[in-house]
């Protein structure tokens, strides 16, 4: 009696036909292919935005034959500006810690007095600062990191794009292994199959059934895949936590892209289904 409920459950016999840990594995690895492109699209768009708002908008000035007076004359010059949203003057001792890998612990040189601005708007033409700056404070230079930005924003949204198209990659390949998964089904309970269309069986009965077996298989290789992906990925943005401002191993999981990971089960089932259904509905009219 046991037997003929599991087979009236499943008259095809796919469970047996489609019951290797092939096809789970190969959208195991490709799960986790995709969950690091999508982390990968997610952290490239974010570095773009945060490079863009933050340092475009960093300005630094120079007073060459820096005094006391000149210092402070040239920070209150800037702070009344209203493009400036702050001003500060950089610390001696941080100045020659970053200047000591290429002047040694002791410059030969006289250090300039360096200011560190931060603008209202990344828009501002630092040009025009300081053409102004140097109306009051003669000699003072502005450099800007603008161009740099832009490169770095450029480049960063280039690996957004290469994510993307990874992300397309996996899915196409997922959608070929799960078509030849299928094929290699049809293969193997061909004469089941015959026998069933001849006696009446309709074609989306029977590809339904593939459909549900291939996409339940899809989506439990996509589980674990994302579920190895999962720690990998915390330990990536841990790592990565000084360019984007996180700290710490709670920033590192909460800042994870979790609702497109916990997407990819269900896009896999999907994508398995989807391919199940279309390669047997065209094996099926195939048939004599």
């Amino acid at each position: 009696m046991a037997r003929r409920r599991r087979y009236s459950r499943d008259p095809l016999g796919l469970r047996r036909a489609l019951s290797g840990l092939l096809l789970p594995g190969l959208v195991a690895a490709m799960a986790l292919l995709a969950a690091l492109a999508l982390a990968g699209a997610q952290g490239a768009a974010g570095l773009a935005e945060r490079w863009q708002r933050g340092a475009a908008a960093a300005v630094t000035v120079q007073i060459p034959d820096s005094d006391a007076v000149r210092l402070d004359r040239a920070l209150d010059a800037l702070r009344r500006m209203p493009e400036v949203a702050s001003a500060e003057a950089m610390a001696p001792d941080r100045l020659a810690t970053l200047l000591r890998p290429w002047l040694g612990d002791s410059p030969a040189i006289a250090l300039p007095g360096v200011i560190e601005l931060r603008l209202r708007s990344a828009t501002t033409d630092p040009v025009l600062i300081g053409d102004r700056l140097a109306a009051e404070v003669p000699g003072a230079l502005v450099e800007a990191h603008g161009i740099w930005v832009q490169r770095l924003a450029a480049l960063a949204r280039s690996l957004q794009a290469m994510a993307l198209g990874v992300l397309l990659l996996v899915a196409v390949v997922a959608a070929a292994v799960v078509a030849v998964a299928t094929r290699a089904g049809l293969a193997a309970r061909r004469d089941a199959i015959e026998v069933l269309h001849g006696l009446g069986a309709r074609d989306g009965d029977i590809a339904g059934r593939f459909a549900r077996r291939l996409g339940m298989l899809a989506a439990t290789g996509a589980v674990v895949g994302t579920g190895i992906a999962v720690p990998a990925l915390a330990l990536l943005a841990n790592l990565a936590g000084p360019w984007v401002g996180g700290e710490g191993r709670l920033d590192s999981l909460t800042g994870l892209p979790w609702a497109a990971l916990l997407a990819l089960p269900p896009v896999a089932y999907l994508l398995g289904w989807g391919t199940a259904q279309a390669t047997v509905r065209r094996w099926l009219r195939e048939l004599p």
